[in-house]
């Protein structure tokens, strides 16, 4: 394995690939130390200052990449109407991001195998940054698509090694602190997503959304360019065939996943998800014959990596689900205006903010496959208690509830994510990391499409029939996630 500073670790200290077993004394001379290996080059983090400020870049790029993948949701009216388009039209200024995101991660993860994770990190939030400014001076429909294609590319960057660079930045002994920290501002962004867009175009029109990632993106470019770890390469060959067989199934899968919502293109929606399965089947057999594949089956071997892959994307998937549903439930059912649908969401986002960064600590002393079943196993008590919600409910009724599945959303993600990363090999962090928010945004794909279906077979019903089938699958998700999750047995996990 080489870096990308030879000789030296991410420190700067000069040290051996084969660095000898610690023994008998510390360097000092001055006490005896017990026997025990030396840590393998990295494994230690960087420095307190360093840690906080790379932690800054991280969070600064993860939240520009969230946000946009949900802002943009409330202006596409006055877009659809800028631009002389559409509304059904308009969509796909949203699904070609999540597309070119979903298609990106694992070969931009295996990339970051083979050039360090850093460089991954910092080019493709080059590209974000670029690509928002793209956006916000797009002359037509179709100029505002691709560049929010490039976007979603950089978007992907991010995404695809950011666990993987935390596990270079945090001790050995504080990754689960770390991985939790990252959570803390995936939920943060989640929850202000909304508010964040009404506010910029309460006082600004649309191009702003995307303006306001220039001074952003360049202050996180800056201070990650000075405090990122340099970080191991495998010294390995990209796969365009693996990329471009990745890309392809994904694509197809998204596209189909979206279009089983409407019933007069649901014939074409699945025949597209039957091409995604079919050329996914090619591209997992092709996989299986590589000693280091772009779509890690390797690490899918690893018990503890497959159980918690299973729980991410049950989880999410009861997530996603529960954030669809509910609003139809509060407005078509309890008759409230979007303003008092807005506030009676936030307590989920806001407990799993408060919870994240506590987990993650919790991870780092306690095996975290029992805090992951126990946060599902309470969150699947929180669907429970919203799907049984009594008619005229309260709005304490509501907001105790959607607390409760919040909290334990937040008790299991950094958990979980802990394993995922740490259950790999060191040099196929890269791989781990793509996999996590590959099984993020899968399970996202999966719950919301789930819904479609449900609503589109209650169709002429009463209007709280559907949300209760859906909130009651989101629990039997939940469910299946907590057993996964216990089962693991990896020591640790």
């Amino acid at each position: 394995m080489t870096t990308d500073a030879p000789g030296q670790d991410p420190r700067g200290r000069h040290s051996r690939p084969d660095e000898a077993p610690i023994q008998g004394r510390d360097p000092s001379g001055s006490r005896e130390l017990p026997n025990k290996t030396a840590p393998e080059p990295g494994t230690d983090g960087i420095p307190v200052r360093e840690r906080m400020l790379a932690l800054l870049a991280i969070g600064l790029a993860m939240t520009m990449a969230v946000l946009d993948g949900a802002i943009v949701n409330v202006a596409l009216p006055v877009m659809a109407k800028d631009l002389g388009i559409e509304p059904s039209a308009a969509i796909f200024v949203t699904n070609s991001f999540q597309i070119a995101v979903t298609a990106a991660l694992l070969p931009l993860a295996a990339l970051g195998d083979i050039v360090g994770y850093r460089r991954i990190y910092l080019a493709g939030l080059a590209v974000f940054t670029a690509a928002s400014v793209a956006c916000a001076f797009a002359p037509s429909f179709e100029a505002l698509v691709a560049a929010r294609i490039a976007q979603g590319l950089g978007a992907a960057g991010i995404m695809s090694v950011n666990t993987a660079l935390v596990r270079f930045i945090y001790p050995q002994r504080m990754i689960g602190r770390g991985v939790g920290n990252i959570a803390l501002v995936v939920a943060m962004a989640s929850a202000a997503g909304p508010t964040v867009a009404a506010a910029i175009l309460s006082v600004a029109s649309w191009p702003w959304l995307f303006l306001v990632n220039l001074p952003v993106g360049l202050i996180a470019l800056t201070v990650g360019a000075r405090t990122l770890p340099v970080t191991p390469r495998n010294g390995g060959r990209f796969d365009i065939r693996s990329a471009l067989l990745n890309a392809v199934t994904f694509g197809l899968l998204i596209i189909g996943v979206d279009g089983l919502g409407d019933p007069a293109t649901r014939g074409v929606a699945l025949a597209e998800i039957g091409a995604a399965l079919a050329i996914g089947a090619v591209f997992v057999w092709t996989q299986t014959r590589l000693a280091r594949p772009l779509l890690p089956v390797d690490l899918l071997r690893i018990p503890a990596f497959a159980l918690s892959m299973a729980s991410s994307v049950a989880s999410f998937a009861a997530q996603m689900m529960a954030y669809v549903a509910l609003p139809f439930y509060f407005q078509d059912v309890l008759h409230l205006s979007e303003t008092q649908t807005g506030f009676l969401m936030t307590p989920w986002p806001l407990a799993i903010a408060l919870m994240a960064p506590i987990s993650g600590r919790l991870a780092d002393r306690y095996a975290p496959g029992l805090l992951g079943g126990l946060g599902l196993a309470l969150m699947a008590t929180g669907l429970t208690a919203t799907a049984l919600l009594p008619a005229g409910a309260s709005h304490p009724d509501i907001a105790w509830r959607l607390t409760l599945c919040g909290l334990g959303f937040g008790l299991f993600q950094s958990p979980n994510n802990k394993v995922i990363i740490t259950s790999a090999p060191r040099d196929r962090s890269g791989g781990a990391s793509g996999m996590q928010s590959t099984a993020r945004l899968t399970g996202q794909s999966f719950g919301a499409a789930l819904v479609a279906v449900i609503f589109g077979l209650h169709q002429g019903g009463p209007p709280a029939g559907p949300v209760s089938a859906t909130l009651w699958c989101a629990v039997a998700l939940a469910s299946l996630g907590a057993v996964t999750s216990v089962l693991r047995r990896q020591p640790g996990a």
